[in-house]
């Protein structure tokens, strides 16, 4: 098999990526993984017709209305910057959806492992490729963003939790998140999932004793400030409104 993860984003890039694959699976199939359905991750959906689709039953059992606002960004962000695409924006058609905890699918000789990794939005997995060893994360664990959360801060604690079980259950020769740089060591995706951990923990206690100063300091000196100051603003406005739900 060759598998693609979250073919994306400028077209010459989605058709670099789809050329490389069909290259190197001659005759054997084609799988596309979608960690989650986040528009930048199915944004080259279209160009991959001949795959099959591994992906969250949750991605799967969108309805159509947020099918459509997913769909919606991406043609605002083509239209905001003039892209153009040779491929329809399509929403993925899910061949093998994951529900369960803990559920493989096993082809030829690859056997991916799937793991539920709610949070960042409420339907995406963590799959790991054996016996690669290879860890595909989705928009966790990276070394350039803290954690954006816009679904649940308690399931993204609860997700980053699993890292230590994944772990001590698979030989994990590398760990790809969504954005940022892979790792091939062990101590710095435990570092990541520390990283995250504390961030989300230090949100939610700055935010229960009303202190703006910490809250700032959390993200003091993070790379893209223009950008980044808006997502921790929408996690601090995400946590404050689970707090007052309690």
């Amino acid at each position: 098999m060759v598998l693609v993860s979250d073919p994306c984003w400028l077209p010459h890039e989605v058709e670099r990526i789809r050329c490389y694959a069909i290259d190197k699976a001659g005759d054997r199939p084609l799988y596309i993984l979608f960690t989650h359905s986040d528009f930048d991750h199915i944004i080259g959906c279209g160009a991959f017709p001949e795959a099959q689709v591994i992906a969250s039953y949750a991605l799967a059992d969108k309805n159509d209305e947020q099918r459509e606002q997913i769909l919606e960004k991406i043609h605002t962000f083509d239209d905001d910057y003039y892209v153009t695409r040779d491929y329809p924006i399509i929403y993925p058609e899910v061949s093998y959806p994951v529900s369960e905890e803990g559920q493989q699918l096993k082809i030829g000789n690859t056997t991916l492992t799937f793991y539920h990794a709610q949070g960042h939005n409420d339907d995406g997995i963590f799959t790991i490729v054996e016996p690669l060893g290879v860890w595909l994360a989705g928009d966790y664990l990276s070394d350039l963003e803290f954690p954006y959360i816009y679904h649940s801060s308690k399931r993204y604690e609860e997700t980053i939790a699993k890292v230590s079980s994944i772990l001590a259950r698979h030989s994990i020769s590398m760990l790809v998140p969504g954005h940022g740089q892979f790792t091939e060591d062990i101590e710095e995706i435990r570092r990541r999932q520390d990283k995250d951990e504390h961030y989300i923990h230090s949100l939610r206690s700055a935010i229960v004793a009303g202190d703006e100063q910490r809250m700032a300091a959390l993200i003091q000196g993070c790379p893209y400030p223009r950008n980044m100051q808006q997502f921790h603003r929408n996690n601090q406005l995400l946590i404050e409104r689970e707090l007052h739900s309690n």
